[in-house]
Protein backbone atom coordinates (compact mmCIF):
# COMPACT_ATOMS: atom_id res chain seq x y z
CA UNK A 1 0.00 0.00 0.00
CA UNK A 2 1.81 3.19 -1.29
CA UNK A 3 -0.50 5.70 0.84
CA UNK A 4 -3.27 6.23 2.98
CA UNK A 5 -6.59 4.29 1.83
CA UNK A 6 -9.05 7.07 0.65
CA UNK A 7 -12.63 7.05 2.15
CA UNK A 8 -15.48 7.07 -0.40
CA UNK A 9 -18.41 9.48 0.99
CA UNK A 10 -21.69 8.43 0.94
CA UNK A 11 -24.28 10.80 0.38
CA UNK A 12 -27.20 8.85 0.61
CA UNK A 13 -25.92 7.61 4.11
CA UNK A 14 -25.35 11.02 4.76
CA UNK A 15 -28.97 12.21 3.99
CA UNK A 16 -29.70 9.26 5.81
CA UNK A 17 -28.48 10.74 9.23
CA UNK A 18 -28.75 14.50 8.17
CA UNK A 19 -32.56 13.34 7.86
CA UNK A 20 -32.66 11.54 11.19
CA UNK A 21 -30.42 14.19 13.41
CA UNK A 22 -33.20 17.01 11.97
CA UNK A 23 -35.83 14.38 13.21
CA UNK A 24 -34.46 13.96 16.77
CA UNK A 25 -34.19 17.67 17.29
CA UNK A 26 -37.41 18.39 15.95
CA UNK A 27 -36.36 21.42 13.89
CA UNK A 28 -36.04 22.02 10.22
CA UNK A 29 -33.85 25.12 10.61
CA UNK A 30 -31.30 26.37 7.80
CA UNK A 31 -28.55 25.82 10.37
CA UNK A 32 -29.81 22.01 12.10
CA UNK A 33 -29.68 20.77 8.69
CA UNK A 34 -26.76 22.03 8.07
CA UNK A 35 -25.23 20.43 11.73
CA UNK A 36 -27.04 17.18 10.41
CA UNK A 37 -25.23 17.91 7.14
CA UNK A 38 -21.84 17.90 8.75
CA UNK A 39 -22.76 15.31 11.14
CA UNK A 40 -23.23 12.64 8.63
CA UNK A 41 -20.05 13.90 6.61
CA UNK A 42 -18.16 13.57 9.65
CA UNK A 43 -19.90 9.74 10.81
CA UNK A 44 -19.66 8.48 7.47
CA UNK A 45 -15.82 9.11 7.06
CA UNK A 46 -15.20 8.37 10.94
CA UNK A 47 -16.84 5.33 10.77
CA UNK A 48 -17.56 3.25 7.01
CA UNK A 49 -19.04 0.93 6.99
CA UNK A 50 -18.32 -2.74 4.40
CA UNK A 51 -20.24 -2.76 1.46
CA UNK A 52 -22.53 -5.21 1.05
CA UNK A 53 -22.33 -7.16 -2.00
CA UNK A 54 -26.09 -7.77 -3.72
CA UNK A 55 -25.41 -9.91 -6.77
CA UNK A 56 -29.65 -10.85 -7.08
CA UNK A 57 -33.17 -8.77 -7.79
CA UNK A 58 -36.49 -8.19 -5.67
CA UNK A 59 -38.83 -10.97 -7.03
CA UNK A 60 -42.18 -9.21 -6.25
CA UNK A 61 -44.05 -12.26 -5.30
CA UNK A 62 -41.86 -14.05 -3.47
CA UNK A 63 -41.28 -10.99 -1.61
CA UNK A 64 -45.29 -11.01 -0.94
CA UNK A 65 -45.02 -13.97 0.42
CA UNK A 66 -42.23 -13.43 2.59
CA UNK A 67 -43.78 -10.56 4.01
CA UNK A 68 -47.17 -12.35 4.26
CA UNK A 69 -45.52 -15.49 6.26
CA UNK A 70 -43.97 -13.44 8.75
CA UNK A 71 -46.62 -11.38 9.23
CA UNK A 72 -48.53 -14.39 9.83
CA UNK A 73 -45.55 -16.13 11.85
CA UNK A 74 -45.46 -12.40 14.10
CA UNK A 75 -49.38 -12.62 14.76
CA UNK A 76 -49.12 -16.71 15.84
CA UNK A 77 -45.93 -15.99 17.66
CA UNK A 78 -47.63 -13.52 19.68
CA UNK A 79 -50.38 -15.47 20.80
CA UNK A 80 -48.63 -18.22 21.64
CA UNK A 81 -46.42 -16.43 23.93
CA UNK A 82 -49.61 -14.62 25.29
CA UNK A 83 -50.78 -17.96 26.17
CA UNK A 84 -47.60 -19.55 28.10
CA UNK A 85 -47.69 -15.90 30.08
CA UNK A 86 -51.32 -16.07 31.17
CA UNK A 87 -50.87 -19.93 32.17
CA UNK A 88 -48.44 -19.59 35.21
CA UNK A 89 -48.48 -23.44 35.63
CA UNK A 90 -47.26 -24.43 32.53
CA UNK A 91 -43.31 -23.77 32.78
CA UNK A 92 -41.50 -23.42 29.06
CA UNK A 93 -38.15 -25.52 28.50
CA UNK A 94 -36.14 -22.60 26.94
CA UNK A 95 -32.63 -23.33 25.11
CA UNK A 96 -30.11 -22.19 22.37
CA UNK A 97 -30.39 -23.60 19.15
CA UNK A 98 -27.48 -23.40 16.75
CA UNK A 99 -28.47 -23.37 12.85
CA UNK A 100 -26.09 -23.96 10.48
CA UNK A 101 -27.59 -21.35 7.06
CA UNK A 102 -26.71 -22.79 3.61
CA UNK A 103 -25.90 -19.62 1.83
CA UNK A 104 -22.49 -17.51 2.62
CA UNK A 105 -24.48 -14.09 2.32
CA UNK A 106 -23.86 -11.14 5.09
CA UNK A 107 -27.07 -9.61 3.99
CA UNK A 108 -29.13 -13.27 3.77
CA UNK A 109 -27.81 -14.13 6.93
CA UNK A 110 -28.68 -10.88 8.83
CA UNK A 111 -32.19 -10.72 6.96
CA UNK A 112 -32.70 -14.06 8.18
CA UNK A 113 -31.26 -13.16 11.61
CA UNK A 114 -33.91 -10.18 11.85
CA UNK A 115 -36.75 -11.82 10.83
CA UNK A 116 -36.36 -14.93 13.33
CA UNK A 117 -35.66 -11.91 15.92
CA UNK A 118 -38.59 -10.35 15.00
CA UNK A 119 -41.13 -12.83 16.02
CA UNK A 120 -41.62 -13.35 19.76
CA UNK A 121 -40.37 -16.29 21.27
CA UNK A 122 -37.29 -16.13 19.05
CA UNK A 123 -33.76 -14.37 19.70
CA UNK A 124 -30.95 -14.38 17.94
CA UNK A 125 -28.09 -14.39 20.51
CA UNK A 126 -25.25 -14.89 18.29
CA UNK A 127 -24.23 -14.92 14.66
CA UNK A 128 -21.06 -15.92 12.66
CA UNK A 129 -20.09 -14.87 9.79
CA UNK A 130 -17.05 -16.88 8.36
CA UNK A 131 -19.17 -19.86 9.13
CA UNK A 132 -22.95 -18.93 8.61
CA UNK A 133 -24.42 -20.08 11.88
CA UNK A 134 -26.89 -18.57 13.98
CA UNK A 135 -27.56 -19.58 17.84
CA UNK A 136 -31.31 -18.95 18.57
CA UNK A 137 -32.63 -18.59 21.90
CA UNK A 138 -35.90 -19.34 22.12
CA UNK A 139 -38.32 -19.57 24.79
CA UNK A 140 -40.12 -22.66 24.61
CA UNK A 141 -38.34 -25.77 22.22
CA UNK A 142 -41.46 -28.21 23.25
CA UNK A 143 -44.24 -25.33 21.86
CA UNK A 144 -42.23 -24.78 18.83
CA UNK A 145 -42.10 -28.77 18.39
CA UNK A 146 -38.35 -29.33 19.46
CA UNK A 147 -34.95 -28.54 18.07
CA UNK A 148 -35.40 -29.59 14.63
CA UNK A 149 -38.61 -27.94 13.84
CA UNK A 150 -37.13 -24.85 15.02
CA UNK A 151 -33.75 -25.71 12.84
CA UNK A 152 -36.25 -26.25 9.76
CA UNK A 153 -38.08 -23.27 10.45
CA UNK A 154 -35.36 -21.16 10.60
CA UNK A 155 -34.03 -22.66 7.16
CA UNK A 156 -37.15 -22.04 5.54
CA UNK A 157 -37.19 -18.34 6.52
CA UNK A 158 -33.66 -18.43 4.80
CA UNK A 159 -35.20 -19.94 2.07
CA UNK A 160 -37.90 -17.50 1.85
CA UNK A 161 -35.54 -14.74 2.09
CA UNK A 162 -33.13 -16.15 -0.91
CA UNK A 163 -36.27 -17.09 -2.78
CA UNK A 164 -37.31 -13.22 -2.68
CA UNK A 165 -33.49 -11.90 -3.24
CA UNK A 166 -31.67 -14.17 -4.29
CA UNK A 167 -29.88 -14.61 -8.03
CA UNK A 168 -30.24 -17.88 -9.54
CA UNK A 169 -26.90 -18.75 -8.99
CA UNK A 170 -26.96 -18.07 -5.73
CA UNK A 171 -30.06 -20.50 -5.10
CA UNK A 172 -27.77 -23.02 -6.76
CA UNK A 173 -25.33 -22.56 -4.46
CA UNK A 174 -27.45 -23.26 -1.47
CA UNK A 175 -28.81 -26.15 -2.93
CA UNK A 176 -32.28 -24.38 -3.41
CA UNK A 177 -33.72 -23.75 -6.44
CA UNK A 178 -36.45 -21.40 -7.98
CA UNK A 179 -39.64 -23.02 -9.06
CA UNK A 180 -40.91 -22.29 -12.29
CA UNK A 181 -44.16 -22.03 -14.05
CA UNK A 182 -43.63 -24.83 -17.15
CA UNK A 183 -45.53 -23.28 -19.78
CA UNK A 184 -45.33 -19.28 -19.14
CA UNK A 185 -42.63 -17.00 -19.08
CA UNK A 186 -43.55 -15.54 -15.84
CA UNK A 187 -42.10 -14.57 -12.47
CA UNK A 188 -40.54 -17.57 -10.95
CA UNK A 189 -41.99 -18.27 -7.51
CA UNK A 190 -40.08 -19.70 -4.66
Amino acid sequence: MTGPRRRKLSWRMVFTLSLVWVMLWADLSPANVLVGILIGVGVTLALPLPSIEFRGRIHPIAAGRLLGRFLFDLVHASFQVAALALNPSRVPRGGVIRVHLRNESDLYLTLTALLTTLVPGSLVVEAHRQTGVLYLHVLDVEALGGIEKVRADTLEVERRVMAALASDDELAAARLHRRRRAAQGTEPGP
